[in-house]
């Protein structure tokens, strides 16, 4: 009977442990999973933007209501529906979630376009990229909390480059609308009807002189070339607005024609473009058809005011001077200048690298010879991606055909400078054009030294001995050639940076490839404008302007015959006193760091002629003769500039 009771027990028990454990196992849903970084990362940061996957913040909220990324993939209006009007998700949920669902559609509808390109929008992939924006737009000023209050939660951060994006989307869109409609003489400022909304735009912050040529991402540019792209988080989208460039390059045999404009803003210019909705209430956000597209000057806002809230404006400080190096065409055309090949420029123009600004000094750059704005790209990175500096300093930068006579590149670009400050500045009152900062590379620096310099009649009275001038020819000469032989320093200049710059000439432009690269070097009389036959005459020994043909036309000297250590020009003009309130700095480099310093040269510059002295520093730097493209010389650069900041702050600048 035991054993009965027993066999009956099991029979019963096996059966009732069974379901009990079966139960067991159906109620532990929630096991331990173990989350690597890369999941981790993944988790807080994938979203449809960057990975084309729907964030985890949306497929939790999806989740809440019963559905997944993937049904929603199937019917996106049908999900979208479904999320904006069921119950059980927070205001903040509902219209991230939203927003990230509308970009989901606005990409499926968007063509790739290349760089500098802009493809056409169909009305539906421009409806969802403005229903992307509104969205987000409602999700960080109409949920309940200010960006503020979640700054440093990563929703926050999705859902602003949402926004952004979709700004850029828009803005590239209503440019080609205005474009146009400029291009045919209607205003550009009437509002745009897109399908069901009217977009207004208010472009004048950033001052555009004529009709934009192009308007570029700046996020969809990099460059080879720059090695730091400087940007700032915030709202708004990251553009570039292309401007026609003024045509310098003219060909070098060619007749006369109008003078080219002595300066010009760079003809790239950054901008940010922001969406405003109409409406002060979420419902109202949400139900609005009237958008206004702002563009702001990113150089000159740092924040703005949207619903009441101060945000930061995002901005990129690199892509306008980037774009506008890689479609400037200055490396080739720098060459045919110095030659004398094709297309050059026979005259000095001034880029100013951002809209004047009368409260920021101006810094001053001078290339140097075959060379052109291009030598600079790395520290004017630099300056302009540094926030302190970019809040002092405004840099202007001249293009000069570097095969004149540095006597006349001097003359030339004085007067373009001044004529520049006197456009802007006439009276000379504003800070900008007092304690100026000028930096010259290689013949730059001996262009830059001597426009900061004394001349007294030193260098007339070397032309006079060396073309043995008197009389009536002394007397015709003197009033033609007087302004390049006799000048005095450039005024309000508190600081200057010679880099590589040989101001005692070097032995290297009078060897055997010197005289090679000389001879190839060509000097149309377009470049010497005025001056031509004066210079020719003084050549010839003749009487400047007497008719009469000439068996062989006179060789007139040209910046590399200035440039030999043995030229008289060179020689007189090293020593010329530079203005006593001008303190000054080098910048030398080295090709090799062992051996003697005073034996030392960069490959075209030797040491004995790059010093100066009564420097404050001198930087020797083991490169060669472009070294103020390397990173130890930006970096003194910098240094030096920061020095003069502290003293300019400091009373002791003036």
């Amino acid at each position: 009977m035991r054993q009965g009771l027993q066999v009956h027990l099991r029979r019963w028990l096996v059966p009732l442990l069974a379901a009990m454990l079966l139960l067991s196992s159906g109620c532990a849903m929630v096991k331990i999973k173990q989350v690597t970084p890369a999941d981790y990362a993944m988790l807080k940061r994938d979203d449809i933007l960057n990975s084309g996957r729907l964030s985890a913040l949306s497929q939790e909220s999806l989740s809440v209501i019963g559905l997944t990324a993937a049904q929603c993939a199937k019917d996106l209006p049908a999900c979208r529906q479904t999320v904006a009007s069921i119950d059980g998700l927070q205001t903040e949920q509902r219209l991230s979630t939203l927003a990230e669902l509308w970009m989901q559609q606005a990409l499926a509808l968007t063509p790739k376009a290349k760089v500098g390109e802009t493809m056409p929008l169909s009305d539906a992939a421009l409806d969802a990229w403005l229903e992307t924006a509104r969205y987000s737009y409602a999700y960080l000023f109409f949920s309940g909390r200010t960006p503020a209050e979640r700054a440093l939660e990563d929703r926050l951060t999705q859902v602003r480059d949402y926004y952004n994006y979709a700004a850029e989307q828009t803005a590239s869109v209503v440019f080609q609308y205005t474009r146009a409609r400029a291009l045919e003489g209607a205003d550009y400022r009437s509002p745009v009807q897109l399908d069901r909304w009217t977009i207004r735009s208010d472009f004048d912050r950033l001052q555009l002189d004529g009709i934009p040529r192009q308007l570029v991402s700046a996020t969809a540019v990099s460059f080879a070339g720059l090695r730091s792209t400087y940007r700032r988080d915030g709202f708004g989208a990251e553009l570039v607005v292309v401007m026609d460039a003024p045509a310098l390059a003219i060909p070098v045999d060619g007749e006369s024609r109008a003078a080219s404009p002595v300066f010009s803003e760079m003809p790239a210019i950054n901008a940010t473009a922001l969406l405003r909705f109409s409406g002060n209430t979420l419902d109202e956000v949400l139900a609005t058809r009237d958008i206004l597209l702002e563009g702001w000057s990113p150089d000159t806002t740092t924040s703005i005011q949207l619903q009441g809230q101060q945000v930061p404006l995002a901005a990129n400080f690199t892509a306008a001077y980037g774009l506008w190096m890689a479609q400037s065409g200055f490396a080739t055309e720098s060459l045919r200048t110095l030659f004398g090949r094709g297309e050059g420029i026979r005259e000095p123009h001034i880029y100013l690298m951002q809209p004047y600004d009368p409260d920021r000094r101006i810094i001053f750059l001078l290339h140097g010879l075959a060379s052109s704005p291009e030598a600079w790209v790395n520290l004017v990175n630099e300056i302009m991606g540094d926030p302190e500096m970019r809040r002092h300093y405004q840099v202007w930068s001249v293009y000069y055909p570097t095969n004149a006579p540095i006597a006349l590149n001097r003359y030339t670009i004085s007067n373009a400078f001044n004529r520049t400050l006197d456009h802007f500045d006439p009276k000379r009152t504003a800070a900008a054009t007092h304690e100026m900062v000028f930096i010259g590379h290689s013949m730059g620096g001996v262009i830059a030294r001597l426009m900061l310099s004394e001349s007294g009649d030193t260098l007339w009275n070397g032309a006079v001995e060396r073309f043995n001038l008197h009389g009536e020819r002394l007397r015709r000469v003197e009033a033609r050639l007087g302004p390049l032989a006799r000048f005095s320093p450039q005024p309000d200049v508190g600081r200057a940076i010679f880099i590589a710059s040989p101001h005692r000439g070097t032995d290297i432009a009078g060897d055997r490839l010197g005289r090679l690269i000389g001879r190839l070097v060509r000097l149309p009389l377009t470049i010497l404008g005025k001056f031509g036959d004066v210079f020719l005459a003084l050549q010839d020994g003749g009487e400047p302007g007497e008719p009469g043909g000439k068996p062989k036309a006179p060789r007139i000297d040209t910046s590399i015959d200035n440039l030999k250590a043995t030229d008289p020009f060179i020689r007189a003009s090293s020593a010329l006193p530079m203005a006593p309130q001008v303190r000054y700095h080098s910048i030398v480099a080295r090709r090799k760091a062992e051996g003697p310093l005073a034996d030392s040269d960069d490959g075209l510059v030797p040491y004995w002629s790059a010093h100066l002295d009564g420097v404050l520093s001198e930087k020797v730097i083991v490169s060669g003769h472009s070294v103020q493209e390397t990173p130890e010389a930006v970096l003194e650069v910098r240094r030096i500039l920061r020095q003069d900041l502290r003293e300019h702050a400091g009373g002791t600048g003036r």
